[in-house]
């Protein structure tokens, strides 16, 4: 099948991520006035936001026939999957707590305890854990006795997959579509170079052997605020993560606020809050006091505040068409930092390609493309003069043109 045109397919994601966006903020009772094409990239954008079963759940309208059976289809396999992350977190908890290992579970993992969504509505596509660097050889042994192996090692995590390995990866949510495990041993995101680290803030007081909440619901916030602006730097944050945010936020208290805004105040503070909330705002019934907004806005530099404000949903996420020569290089502090990041992105490190050598064998959506059998040479020059296309989000999209019809649940 050949690749629809490309100004036709960045403007078909940017309407239908709009729409759907504000139809989860703000329910409506008429359907889309979409044509097929846009539909079709309809399905591919809420399962890339990561937003189908939700949609499922909140629409008051309907679509056309593919458009109903693909949210049926995703909220019956998302009920299936719910139960497969469950049995799979229990297992962790009981062996790591046999071998004496505390770990803390992470973002989805940490939220299901707090019931914050219909089960099965929440995508999970790993399980994330954060354990002390001395004790991850231990883990090894452990998850291996669970069923997983190493798969490959990146400089952010290690990355677990099931030892007997499934077919094929389905489109969307999917009960045989294997779910990962994910190992830190800090927790830290580079914006856009510099890496801010909150791991002590994360781990809780007294951990025992099992898997660990974290050690307060504000550090669970925080931590969700961080991923999500690596995300946004990266133009590749998913919708689901702001409501993640706006959900959690109703469980905050005014200590909670308050401890946020006065870390933001410190001169190493977390400068970086504001954009993701800002955007949480602006995309989700988020309440956020109107103090707490003004205090994390005059944290945050002034230009990344410019710049971001700017910004829609479709430019920072995954809905965003075209690879960006340097995504995300207005979170640079100071002149100096933008030239290391433009330098690393134009001259990587070898950690660096060897990382994206790993991902491109390990990864499905990077089998056979072909914007990875080229240099980088020839990669810099494309992201300068043409208009490459997002790996990740033409493999959505063409999985949702080839499924024109998506086959209901049995």
């Amino acid at each position: 099948m050949r690749d629809p045109p490309f100004h036709a397919t960045a403007h078909a994601l940017r309407v239908t991520t709009a729409r759907l966006c504000s139809e989860l903020m703000a329910p409506t009772g008429s359907a889309p006035d979409w044509s097929e094409f846009e539909w079709n990239i309809a399905r591919a954008v809420a399962t890339m936001q990561g937003v189908s079963g939700l949609l499922a759940e909140r629409l008051r309208w309907n679509g056309p026939p593919a458009w109903q059976d693909f949210l049926a289809s995703q909220a019956a396999q998302g009920a299936l999957r719910d139960q497969h992350i469950s049995e799979l977190i229990e297992a962790v908890d009981r062996a790591t707590a046999r071998a004496g290992i505390a770990v803390v579970g992470l973002k989805g993992t940490a939220l299901r305890a707090y019931r914050l969504y219909t089960p099965g509505t929440r995508p999970m596509g790993d399980v994330d854990l954060l354990v002390r660097a001395e004790e991850l050889s231990a883990l090894h042994a452990v998850l291996a006795g669970c069923g997983y192996a190493e798969q490959f090692v990146s400089r952010r995590h290690v990355v677990f997959s099931p030892s007997a390995r499934p077919g094929a990866i389905e489109f969307g949510e999917h009960v045989t579509n294997p779910l990962k495990i994910e190992v830190h041993t800090r927790i830290a995101d580079a914006l856009p170079i510099d890496l801010v680290d909150i791991t002590a803030q994360l781990w809780p007081a007294d951990p025992r052997p099992g898997v660990n909440a974290y050690r307060d619901v504000a550090a669970l916030f925080l931590h969700l605020l961080l991923h999500a602006s690596g995300n946004m730097r990266a133009h590749a944050l998913r919708l689901i993560q702001l409501w993640d945010l706006a959900k959690l936020s109703r469980v905050l208290g005014p200590d909670d606020w308050a401890a946020l805004t006065r870390a933001s105040e410190t001169g190493d503070g977390p400068w970086w809050l504001w954009p993701p909330l800002r955007l949480a705002v602006t995309c989700t019934s988020i309440d956020v006091p109107v103090s707490v907004q003004a205090a994390l806005e005059s944290a945050c530099p002034p230009r990344l505040v410019r710049a971001t404000a700017q910004q829609s949903l479709y430019d920072v996420s995954w809905s965003n068409l075209r690879i960006a020569a340097f995504p995300g290089i207005e979170w640079s502090r100071t002149p100096l930092e933008a030239l290391r990041y433009a330098r690393s992105r134009a001259i990587p490190g070898r950690a660096a390609l060897l990382e994206l050598e790993q991902s491109t064998r390990t990864l499905p959506l990077a089998q056979g493309s072909r914007w990875y059998d080229v240099s980088h040479v020839s990669r810099i020059a494309r992201w300068l003069f043409s208009r490459p296309r997002r790996v990740q989000t033409m493999y959505s999209i063409r999985a949702a043109l080839a499924q024109q019809s998506p086959p209901k649940s049995g």
